[in-house]
């Protein structure tokens, strides 16, 4: 392959270099069988990931100081890193959420394999790209079990337009009215409201404490139960509803009685704004002109949610999740936001750009994302994959949630800072046992209305 000119970086990129927004995603592969490094090496050395220019360039500096790719090449065995020891899956991944950056003198890639938990952690720097276009390329190097020559199908259907919300003078009043208020909202984050310190909040400098790592984990067929029982909810509604009441058991449980009742907690999402939403067309995501394109390209969301003590109808998380998110989906908050941030970076450069987002996040209480993955079982050089997981480095909050669909579940991994929430395990409990409790719910009410 012929050498490329230099590439600046995107403002996005430049933004996840600053040391306090620093940022790794980590995506972690599990296998049935044991895996083969070489043929590994050798599948990666062969995939369209290595053929990718960024996948090839090392992160250089002009004389201004401006980031710019410059390729290179890769040497695979620098990028492989072989772990032989006994440590949890876990345990491996929540020491590199806060003490191992990647050497700015080769590609900023790599894969650590564990050989004796049959996994293997991607470990790519954000300024590579955002979650949907990284895990997009990850799966277009696997294949489905059942057909050695099938390519893993990409969840798709196209993004609802604005106008097609909005269909009425009341309704594009409506929009404009919710839009305004976010990007006040987003300003006052930015500046000094903050929510309220609970024992799940973080701030500044937290990114910097060590980390403990669990995994949650959902049978889609439970959230479709809970999904079914409320007429037009979403997955996403369902997730929401289960994280509002998962938190407020655990905060019931680490402060019995010391919050008040209906307490604003107030998550930030990182949501993908191309216009076909989830996992893409990888071909799409090449063409500078698609609209899809390779890279950052997601926007912020401020979702809260309430603290509620127990007792109450589980379903009504949802109900209350669902009627926020409707909301959300008339604004185009996301939109909003990613172009502020590439103002203000234009504008003012990535330190004042890093210390506007650093402010939001140390404002607000926890990270959350969801990625729909392949809904059938699939390989990754000839091995079948068991589990799909993501997560990323460390940020301000003391609570970042990221989860995953795989073949018919969901693992959402859940992030913290020990030292703030040292039984993330509980946590992660929590929120299974509130699914659980939706999913009878659901079922009961479904029972009640065939008697009735």
């Amino acid at each position: 392959m012929g050498s490329h000119p230099d590439e600046p970086l995107t403002p996005a990129g430049r933004l996840f270099l600053q040391p306090q927004m620093n940022t790794i995603i980590h995506c972690v592969v599990g296998f049935e069988r044991p895996i083969d490094v070489p043929k590994s090496k050798d599948a990666i050395m062969s995939s369209i990931m290595v053929r990718h220019p960024r996948f090839r360039s090392v992160l250089v500096r002009d004389k201004r100081g401006l980031e710019h790719w410059h390729e290179t090449g890769v040497d695979i065995n620098r990028h492989f890193v072989e772990v032989h020891d006994s440590t949890s899956v876990n345990d491996y991944v929540a020491g590199l959420s806060f003490s191992s950056p990647l050497s700015e003198d080769k590609p900023l890639w790599e894969v650590h394999v564990l050989a004796e938990h049959r996994c293997a952690v991607f470990r790519i720097h954000h300024a590579l790209g955002d979650g949907i276009s990284l895990v997009s390329m990850l799966l277009a190097g696997c294949r489905l079990a059942d057909d050695p020559e099938g390519v893993p199908a990409v969840a798709g259907g196209k993004r609802t337009e604005s106008a097609g919300r909005i269909g009425s003078l009341w309704g594009l009043l409506k929009m404009v009215l919710l839009s305004i208020v976010f990007v006040f909202e987003f300003l006052l984050r930015a500046l000094w409201v903050s929510d309220r310190k609970t024992a799940i909040s973080g701030g500044a400098g937290v990114e910097l404490w060590p980390r403990k790592l669990a995994t949650a984990t959902f049978s889609i067929d439970d959230m479709k139960a809970v999904k079914k029982a409320i007429a037009g909810a979403t997955i996403n509604d369902v997730l929401f509803g289960v994280v509002s009441s998962g938190l407020s058991r655990y905060l019931d449980h680490r402060s019995p009685n010391a919050l008040p009742e209906g307490l604003r907690i107030t998550g930030l999402a990182m949501v993908n704004i191309r216009r076909q939403p989830g996992l893409q067309d990888l071909s799409n995501l090449m063409k500078s002109n698609s609209g899809t394109r390779w890279g950052n390209k997601f926007g912020m969301l401020l979702l809260p949610i309430y603290y509620h003590k127990g007792g109450a109808d589980p379903l009504s998380y949802v109900k209350r999740a669902k009627k926020m998110i409707d909301s959300k989906k008339l604004t185009l908050e996301g939109h909003f936001s990613y172009k502020i941030g590439n103002l203000v970076m234009s504008w003012f450069g990535a330190k004042v750009a890093c210390l506007l987002n650093y402010r939001i996040v140390c404002n607000t209480t926890f990270t959350i994302s969801n990625i729909v993955g392949p809904t059938e079982k699939i390989t990754l050089a000839d091995n079948p994959v068991a589990y799909l997981r993501a997560n990323t480095s460390s940020l301000p909050h003391a609570l970042t949630m990221h989860m995953m669909s795989y073949a018919g579940r969901a693992d959402m991994q859940i992030l913290v800072a020990k030292d703030i929430i040292p039984d993330p395990e509980l946590l992660a409990k929590c929120f299974e046992d509130s699914l659980l409790e939706m999913k009878e719910a659901a079922l009961t009410s479904k029972k009640t209305l065939k008697d009735n």
